[in-house]
């Protein structure tokens, strides 16, 4: 798919100027281009700006391996590293960490070459040997360190850990030299660089994580199970951990980092869980930017003068299903909630413009989108006739969904909750309301066994690929939807494999219309996500895999 170059549109609105920052999402990366190299960052003078940066809500944690968070995410990327990057424009993997990387063994093994004299933030040597250090430890997590951080990325990518190592694709890690890695798979996978730019897959310091026993999660943080490491991140970034309190995170400038420093010398990552909150915040001149912008303060902003820049839709927000429930086990069940579901009304009430409906978890820019894939559509007459058909007798249905917090694909939870409450409840369901703080383990709570039987969530895409969407949501039976299709689960390991082209992306295309013809879940929108900022912001590398380093960000002298 071709890529498209960001503009920026500028037009008066009232009082205010309103700038678009249109950043487009691009097609998949082809893995299979044997080499690619840059050339080093190159040191600046000592950055001295400080920067506020507004957030929806604290971090789960600060060790990537174990989280899933977009909070969490959005500050580890400025402290760790992996070896490959994301191109803003292109999308396509960038060196990193790594400056060179060959592929061998028909796409079953990776040399990757790396920069040469860089440290962790603790004094300690970037090697080969850290490298190894790090993805040893990811495939060795254990099933009880799983249970307790579900948000872990590396079974959702290589499919199994080191006690089902038959199953994975991850094979070994071989440090050739100190400045020299090699990665051995099990077996090809076309999205393996992609998936190396995601930010559980950043080289965190083989010392720091001893010494503050990352795989042992003793701490707790707002009901969270973290590791003192998980307190205290350290990697090779542009920024180091400084303080975490309870309202807020604040790194510094990494003094002796590889690359270019940028402008900003401490930055503040300030939690305000209330939409109107931020927007206070930011015309107060508290922060100088925050993410989640909402279809309710969207106007306001424009009228205010303020900065706003739109992120193409790389994100999914969906009602979730758990089949474990026995009554979800029923089709007729799940497709009368479908039916019941008005995605249109939800989206002109709850989300940014321009924002589509979705009928299936794959975004429309990524191959493998289907365009014919079965939607069901809003129909409550046809969806109480579904539930008398399955013999429905009114069994209680536990709703959960988290309170005060803002995703880039769930805006106003608390609102798009009640809407959707009324709508099931009109249909003849019987509902049953279960509030949980986001910081009270919601994420924990969903995506584990239980008696959840519907939940609001969403996925955000985080490289350019069908397989970061289908694979980790439904690539195997889990805890969030209890579902069970090994034929679905076949064709999803049999497409991580083949190369791109018409085989693959027709392997995607019956993939996705295949999961929405059983209805696991009810795909709702492919929200458009927006950030807000002040005048002083010359320049903000807004992503659609929020990619988004704050060496990029330029202000005003």
């Amino acid at each position: 798919m071709p890529s498209r170059k960001p503009r920026r549109i500028a037009f008066s609105i009232g009082a205010g100027l309103l700038s678009l920052l249109l950043v487009s999402c691009t097609g998949t990366a082809d893995p299979a281009a044997s080499t690619s190299t840059a050339p080093a960052g190159s040191a600046t003078s000592a950055p001295h700006a400080i920067f506020n940066f507004g957030t929806a809500a604290q971090p789960l944690g600060l060790d990537p391996a174990l989280v899933s968070d977009v909070e969490s995410y959005r500050i580890t990327r400025q402290v760790l590293e992996g070896l490959v990057g994301v191109d803003q424009t292109t999308g396509q993997p960038t060196p990193l960490l790594a400056t060179e990387w060959n592929q061998g063994d028909d796409g079953r093994a990776y040399t990757f070459k790396l920069r040469d004299a860089v440290t962790f933030q603790d004094g300690t040597p970037f090697d080969a040997a850290a490298v190894c250090t790090n993805f040893n430890r990811w495939f060795n997590f254990p099933e009880s360190l799983r249970k307790q951080a579900p948000g872990s990325s590396f079974k959702g990518v290589f499919k199994a850990h080191a006690d089902q190592a038959s199953l994975s694709i991850y094979k070994s890690c071989t440090a050739q030299s100190a400045t020299s890695v090699r990665i051995e798979l099990t077996q090809p996978f076309t999205g393996f660089l992609q998936a190396l730019t995601l930010p559980a897959f950043a080289m965190s310091s083989p010392q720091a994580m001893a010494t503050q026993k990352a795989d042992e999660l003793t701490q707790k943080r707002d009901g969270q199970a973290v590791s003192a490491y998980a307190l205290h991140p350290v990697g090779t970034g542009p920024y180091t951990f400084s303080s975490w309190d309870k309202s807020s995170v604040t790194l510094v400038s990494n003094k002796n980092y590889w690359g270019d420093k940028g402008q900003i010398g401490t930055i503040n990552f300030i939690t305000y869980d209330q939409p109107q909150a931020r927007v206070q915040a930011l015309l107060d001149g508290k922060i100088d930017g925050y993410d989640a912008v909402t279809a309710g303060n969207f106007d306001q902003l424009v009228k205010r003068g303020k900065q706003i820049i739109q992120r193409d839709p790389f994100s999914v927000m969906y009602l979730g299903m758990n089949q474990d429930v026995p009554i979800l086990q029923n089709i007729k069940v799940r497709q009368a909630i479908e039916l019941a579901v008005d995605k249109e009304t939800l989206i002109r009430k709850f989300f940014i413009d321009n924002t589509a409906q979705a009928t299936q978890f794959v975004p429309p820019k990524l191959s493998g989108f289907n365009n014919n894939a079965p939607a069901l559509g809003h129909d409550p007459a046809k969806a109480k006739a579904l539930l008398e058909e399955a013999g429905y007798k009114g069994e209680e249905l536990k709703f959960y969904y988290p309170l005060n917090v803002t995703r880039p694909y769930l805006p106003t939870p608390e609102k798009i909750y009640a809407e959707i409450s009324k709508e099931l409840t009109a249909v003849g369901l019987n509902i049953k309301p279960v509030p949980i703080e986001w910081t009270d383990g919601y994420l924990q709570k969903v995506q584990s066994p239980g008696d959840h039987a519907l939940h609001l969530l969403g996925w955000n895409g985080s490289y350019s690929d069908p397989d970061n969407f289908v694979g980790p949501l439904f690539g195997e039976k889990t805890g969030e939807f209890g579902y069970q299709d090994p034929q679905v689960f076949s064709k999803i390991a049999r497409a991580r494999g083949l190369p791109d082209g018409k085989e693959r992306t027709e392997q995607y295309q019956t993939i996705n219309a295949q999961i929405a013809s059983s209805v696991p879940a009810v795909p709702i929108a492919f929200p458009i996500s927006a950030l807000a900022l002040s005048d002083r912001v010359l320049k903000y590398p807004a992503s659609p895999v929020l990619n988004e380093v704050f060496t990029k960000v330029e202000l005003k002298p």
